[in-house]
């Protein structure tokens, strides 16, 4: 019930069963909202500057930045560094929150927002997880990548050529 409609109750009795059936009405409404998913990606660079990525194991299939969904309750940095093991089995530093990407068309599967960071690793990746396949490449030998990452990846590497950031 919107408080809107009708005479404001005076006594108390009638403003708890208001106030009762508002909270019930926005629940309602709350549960029936379809929000964004927030997820996260990682840019990881190795020692000798190729850049991990990973063939996806589900649809959309192809390849793609490690990352993948927040777990409810779960900081951002902490979901990133989560899923580079996850998926690459390399544990790594992360160097910084690069930039939020948020086209609802993102994702073919539902409107995501993924926050990119940049990191780095040591080691060889190993695919694990929902990736069959973990692998540095060239940053100049690059395979077709799912999503938006091609698009990141060319932002991170104009950033990391000219220090100029993605605008809005």
């Amino acid at each position: 019930m919107d408080i809107a409609q009708g005479p404001m109750p005076t006594d108390p009795a009638g403003l708890r069963r208001l106030l009762h059936r508002s909270r019930r009405a926005n629940v309602a409404r709350m549960s029936a909202y379809r929000n964004p998913l927030p997820t996260v990606d990682c840019f990881i660079e190795l020692e000798d500057g190729r850049i991990v990525l990973v063939r996806r194991k589900n649809p959309p299939h192809g390849w793609a930045l490690p990352g993948g969904f927040v777990d409810e309750g779960e900081r951002l940095d902490l979901a990133a560094r989560r899923e580079a093991l996850e998926e690459t089995g390399l544990e790594v530093e992360l160097l910084e929150q690069f930039f939020t990407y948020s086209d609802p068309a993102r994702d073919p599967r539902k409107h995501t927002i993924s926050t990119v960071f940049l990191a780095r690793a040591s080691g060889e990746p190993k695919g694990g997880d929902d990736a069959a396949e973990a692998r540095a490449f060239d940053p100049d030998s690059l395979p077709e990548l799912v999503f938006d990452h091609g698009e990141i990846v060319r932002d991170v590497l104009r950033y990391r050529r000219t220090g100029e950031r993605r605008r809005l």
